[in-house]
């Protein structure tokens, strides 16, 4: 359960940093309100995943989740570019994310 709660938070992860780019330093209240739910939830999965994921093993997870989807974001909604570097790049952090899942014990 913990390891389906730290995904969930990677993926608010990814909602805070999309937010992010329409806040307009804060102004624009609609996205101001999504990046404040997203950041708290956020951080509140990783908090109560890391209760029982090592906690070191659950930042990386959590960090390297949202990273991810925030490249995939801006690949695939803002036209960021696709190139082989990045797409070989991405596929290294999957790796390392299953790794770290694989070898953070019980």
């Amino acid at each position: 359960m913990a390891w389906a709660l730290l995904l969930l938070g990677g993926l608010f992860e990814v909602g805070f940093t999309t937010c992010l780019r329409f806040v307009d330093g804060f102004r624009n209240v609609p996205w101001t309100i999504g990046f404040l739910v997203s950041v708290t939830l956020s951080m509140g999965l990783l908090e109560v995943a890391s209760r029982s994921i090592p906690m070191g093993t659950a930042y990386a997870v959590w960090g390297g989740i949202g990273a991810l989807g925030t490249v995939l974001v801006g690949i695939w909604w803002f036209g960021e570019p696709g190139t082989p570097v990045r797409i070989l790049l991405i596929l290294a952090l999957v790796a390392c994310i299953a790794g770290l899942k694989l070898t953070a014990g019980h």
